[in-house]
Formats: structure tokens, C-alpha cells, sequence
């Protein structure tokens, strides 16, 4: 395929249940891409999680042919990207790959934090954004206040807006007509040095890595030899062809074109999305925007049987073959015994690969408290990166710890606004700015800390405003903050799992409803047990479970009051020896308690 002013390169972006599967579900079917007979809902949402969730977790790309009755053929290359903030680096890689995007708003709900983050990131790519204003079938849809909240809050001219219902099947032809006329064709010219943007990647166990690229300049062809830029290895093309919407081999993979690329690469490390495919021969730069996606959550995994470790590091390893940003470290617990230390992209992320690993594997396990990565700075003048609260030293060797900050963005409806500020408050957010983009929404922007959020906060939020309000975010950087490590002790011995870093406002709070859930949950030993929570060597917080006894003075009838109190005196020197020696073993319903308090 030679490369021709017939193509359109364009993803659809929105917030998160907008409505983009339902809508390329519709366009596969006008292009007659895929008939009524094979056709289900979600088409491009290849994995069974997504379809459940309703929610878009890798990116996927489709070639449609499209006779338009005026303009002739053109080929859409359309990409479905990811809509949580959790993805928002592939996001950017997708929009990156295109020259326009379906900008989808839904009409009941209006702009939502997403909307405004991905329109923004679709406007900087120099993007030409196309406003579709989507669900107007549904009887709560209000077209005409959503096209002012646009362009109030996104600077956008809505008066060119389109009015559709994906699910319903109206305005499609009015998309297809804009999707022509107003995103330009690709640039670009099949002379030129290879440039291809690697744009997503996931892994198959008969083929190995399967890239998905677009190719700006030059061609790509099969049996040549092409590099990855970042890391300057060299890798011959085995296959190469588009979506259509199977995998279909082709001859040529032109510039302005989308499609997939098989190296035969077995480390989906070694081809991560953002890299850019380069001719080792005719050398060009790299593509700009590429980064190492990093973790922001992290979180101790363990196999709630001890046998299943081995099966645990198998599913961890096929897994991380399809999802190069999970981070994975080895990991012991005194408590929970051998598993292993994960991070994240965020707690969608999290709760997807737990999802997965459950579901696919058939495996039982136990999460830890979600904690981020924050910087210990010590007296010595050494700096620790620590994603595991347990492994912060002593309070006397550090000189301060600073912990990452997010720029948060909430949108509500007017009348929840004091619930949600409340919220913010309790979260440790600083109000940077508040504005009123229509009469019955408000848009908040707080500097909060990213341990505050991944936890409940969503939750709350959706719970406080009846699921009204949405939230987005983008890091900030590390600041200091006053924190403190909180040990849980139990007969003496530090529970290393349940270790907390906690601000020191909140330490006393978090400290005694840990012991209280310990207390309800740990079982009653023939001694006494103490449970404790500590900051350094100072004791906050205590609760007792008390010990069993046994009726020792039950076979004494009558006699001296000494002789009772001499086996009452016995029993309270055994039990003492006992404390001294015995081991407490907290079982997983105690562990799990403690993790359910905490979410």
C-alpha cells in the first residue's frame, strides 16, 4: 500500500463509560468491516476483563475501508485507547500515532475529568479534534449545556458539534463525513529514512512480542532488518500486515499507514510502547515523547497456601509477558511468609492484574496495603527509595522523608460541592483553585498526596456525590511531609507487613483502630498477649487479648484460703514463662481484617 492522501489516522478518546467501544462497534459495522452475524458488543475489547468492567485496557487498531458518496475510498485506521487515568501514558503514545480524534462527550453526564485531560493531551499533540456529543437518546441528555461546558471548559468551537447515539446508531454517517473532511491525511514520504512509533505491544507464546506501529516515514517490509531506537539492537522482520479486524499479512507497511510487526523478540521488555523502529542502514532520529513507564503503587502479593508460590512465580511471569509496566521483586514476610513485591500503574491497574491473576490462574492470595514510593533522606546524607515501609530505618537516622504529590482535578455537581471539599480536607489536599464553568458544576484543583488517593478516595468520591463527580490527576513531584513509621508488635515481635507510614496527625487514630482489629481477631493463647503499636521505641497504642485459664482450684473443696492461692500463685508463674517463650501466630483472618480496615 502506497502511501496516499485516501488515509485517516484518528483515535476516540473520552472519559472513562462515555461510550468509545459502542461507538467503534457501530463504525465496523457501517464500513461493513464486521456483519451483524459475527458482530458482539465491545468488538476491539479483546479480554474478558475489560468486557466485564466495561472499561477499554489496551489499546487496539482497526483498518476500515470507507466509500464516501463524494469523496471516494479512504482507508480509517482507528485506534480504541485505554480511558482510565491509570493509562494515561499509553494514551498519549496512541494520540501520538494519529493526525485527529473523536473528542466523545456523553450528553447527561457532560465534561468529566478525563474529557478534559485527554482533549488537552489531543490538543498539544497538534491534533485535530472532532466534538461528538454522544447518548442523546437517553431522557436525562441536555446536547445544548454540554456544547457550552466544552467550550467554557476546553476552549473549543461546539458549535460544529455532532449529535449521536453509539448505542442507537444515530450521527454515524455524520461522523464518517467529518472524519474525511476535517482530520488531514497523513504526512510523510516513502523515500525518507524509516521512522515507525511503536504505539502498543502485547505478547503470543507461538509468535512471540506483536508490535503495534505507525510508520511516519520510509517503508516497512518483510526480511529486512530494522532497530530499536532506545536500545540500538537489531531485529529482522518476520511478518508484518494490518487489522482488518483480524490479523491480515501484508507486503508493506507504508509511511501514514498502522498496522502490527512480529520480530521474533521473546521480552516484551526489549519493545516498549512509545520506542521508535529506525533503519540500522539509513539511521534517523528517534520519535519524541518516549519514557520508562513507572510505578506509582505498590503492593506486597502472597499465596494464601505456601505450596502455591512456585505456581504464583509462573503466572507472574506469563503475565508480566503482556504487561511490561508491572514492576516484580522477590519479597519475605515474617508474617505472610515468601511472595513478592509489585507496582503498579495505579489501583485500577492493581485490581485488574489481582483480577487476572485469580481468575486465569485459579490462584488464593493476600494483597498488602497499597503504599507508594517515597524518599528517605538520612543524617548520613544517603537517599533510600522505599516502597516497602518496613524497610525505612530507625527514626533517629532520618533526617526527613518526602513522599509524591499529585495535581488533582475534580469535577461536581454544585450541590455535593461541600461533601467533597470536606473530603479534600480530610486527605490532606491544598486548594489551588475552584471555578464554575456552568451554573451547576464546579471544577477543583487540589495539590494532594498520592498515598491519600489510592486507597478509598475514589470510592468515597463516587459515593459522596451519588456518582456524579469524576477525578483526574497528574504528578507533581516529591515535596516533604511529616511522617512517621507506625510498627504493629504482637507479643514484642514487629509484624513487618502491617508496617505503616502514616502522617503524624493521623497516627494515633491509626494506630488504635489496628490493635482494636488485631484484638477482635487475633485468638485467645493460654498467656496473655500484647498488642502494640510504636513509633521508634515509643508505644502509642495498646490492647490486650486476654488468656485463656484454666480453673486450677476447681478440685479444692474447702480447706485453708493459702492452698488455693498457692496453685492461683503456680499457674500465674507458668503463664509468665509461657509469655516468655511462646510464639503468636496471627492467622490469615486476622491479617485480612486488618487489610479490609484499611480499604
Amino acid at each position: 500500500m502506497t502511501n496516499t492522501p485516501t488515509i485517516r489516522n484518528f483515535s476516540i478518546i473520552a472519559h472513562v463509560d462515555h461510550g468509545k467501544s459502542t461507538l467503534a462497534d457501530r463504525l465496523l459495522e457501517r464500513t461493513g468491516l464486521v456483519n451483524v452475524r459475527t458482530m458482539r458488543p465491545q468488538f476491539l475489547d479483546r479480554l474478558e476483563i475489560e468486557r466485564e468492567r466495561g472499561i477499554t485496557i489496551k489499546a487496539q487498531t482497526v483498518r476500515m475501508p470507507y466509500a464516501h458518496p463524494e469523496l471516494g475510498l479512504f482507508l480509517l485506521n482507528m485506534i480504541d485507547t485505554p480511558g482510565h487515568v491509570d493509562f494515561g501514558y499509553e494514551v498519549s503514545r496512541s494520540l501520538a500515532a494519529c493526525e485527529g480524534a473523536l473528542l466523545l462527550v456523553d450528553a447527561s453526564q457532560g465534561v468529566e475529568a478525563q474529557t478534559l485531560a485527554n482533549a488537552y493531551l489531543a490538543v498539544d499533540q497538534g491534533l485535530e479534534v472532532v466534538l461528538v456529543i454522544n447518548k442523546i437518546d437517553l431522557p436525562s441528555a441536555r446536547p445544548e449545556d454540554v456544547r457550552a461546558e466544552v467550550e467554557n471548559l476546553l476552549g473549543l468551537d461546539a458549535s460544529n458539534a455532532i449529535l449521536a447515539s453509539a448505542k442507537e446508531g444515530v450521527g454515524i454517517e455524520a461522523i464518517l463525513d467529518a472524519l474525511v473532511r476535517r482530520i488531514p491525511p497523513p504526512k510523510g514520504t516513502l523515500e525518507n529514512p524509516l521512522q515507525a512509533l511503536i504505539f502498543d505491544s502485547w505478547f503470543d507464546s507461538y509468535r512471540g512480542v506483536i508490535l503495534l506501529v505507525r510508520v511516519f516515514e520510509g517503508t516497512l517490509t518483510p526480511n529486512t532488518a530494522v532497530e530499536i531506537a532506545s536500545s540500538g539492537e537489531h531485529f529482522q522482520i518476520e511478518e508484518l500486515g494490518v487489522f482488518q479486524p483480524d490479523a491480515t499479512p501484508s507486503s508493506q507497511l507504508g509511511s501514514g499507514e498502522v498496522g502490527y510487526v512480529i520480530l521474533g523478540i521473546k521480552e516484551i521488555l526489549k519493545a516498549r510502547v512509545g520506542d521508535t523502529l529506525i533503519d540500522p542502514k539509513r539511521r534517523a532520529a528517534a520519535l519524541p515523547g518516549f519514557r520508562t513507564i513507572q510505578p506509582n503503587v505498590y503492593a506486597g502479593v502472597f499465596p494464601v497456601r505456601s505450596d502455591d508460590l512456585g505456581k504464583l512465580r509462573h503466572s507472574l511471569e506469563k503475565l508480566s509477558l503482556n504487561d511490561a509496566s508491572i514492576q516484580i521483586e522477590p519479597e519475605t514476610s515474617r508474617a505472610l511468609g515468601f511472595g513478592f513485591r509489585l507496582g503498579f500503574l495505579g489501583m485500577l491497574h492493581m485490581e485488574i492484574v489481582q483480577e487476572r491473576l485469580e481468575r486465569e490462574y485459579g490462584l488464593d492470595l493476600v494483597i498488602t496495603s497499597p503504599t507508594v514510593k517515597y524518599r528517605a533522606f538520612l543524617v548520613d546524607g544517603n537517599i533510600l527509595e522505599i516502597s516497602n515501609p518496613s524497610d525505612l530505618p530507625p527514626p533517629n537516622k532520618v533526617e526527613r522523608i518526602e513522599e509524591p504529590f499529585l495535581n488533582l482535578t475534580v469535577y461536581t455537581p454544585e450541590v455535593y460541592l461541600g461533601q467533597v471539599l470536606k473530603l479534600l480536607e480530610e486527605k490532606r489536599g491544598v486548594q489551588k483553585g475552584i471555578t464554575y464553568p456552568s451554573a451547576l458544576r464546579v471544577v477543583l484543583t487540589y495539590e494532594i498526596p498520592l498515598a491519600e488517593i489510592i486507597m478509598d478516595f475514589h470510592d468515597r468520591l463516587k459515593s459522596l456525590s451519588r456518582g456524579y463527580a469524576s477525578m483526574d490527576y497528574a504528578f507533581l513531584g516529591y515535596k516533604p511531609s511529616d511522617l512517621v513509621k507506625l510498627d504493629i508488635l504482637v507479643n514484642q515481635e514487629s509484624v513487618d507487613a502491617l508496617s505503616l507510614l502514616v502522617p503524624q496527625s493521623k497516627a494515633y487514630t491509626k494506630a488504635r483502630a489496628l490493635v482494636d482489629t488485631l484484638k477482635s481477631t487475633i485468638p485467645r493463647q493460654l498467656f496473655e498477649v500484647a498488642i502494640q503499636a510504636s513509633i521508634g521505641s515509643r508505644v502509642i497504642a495498646r490492647s490486650s487479648v486476654s488468656a485463656l485459664r484454666k480453673n486450677v482450684t476447681a478440685k479444692c473443696y474447702g480447706g485453708d484460703i493459702t492452698r488455693k492461692r498457692k496453685l492461683l500463685e503456680k499457674q500465674k508463674e507458668g503463664k509468665k514463662r509461657l509469655k516468655m517463650v511462646g510464639n503468636v501466630e496471627i492467622p490469615q483472618e486476622a491479617f485480612l481484617a486488618v487489610l479490609k480496615m484499611e480499604k
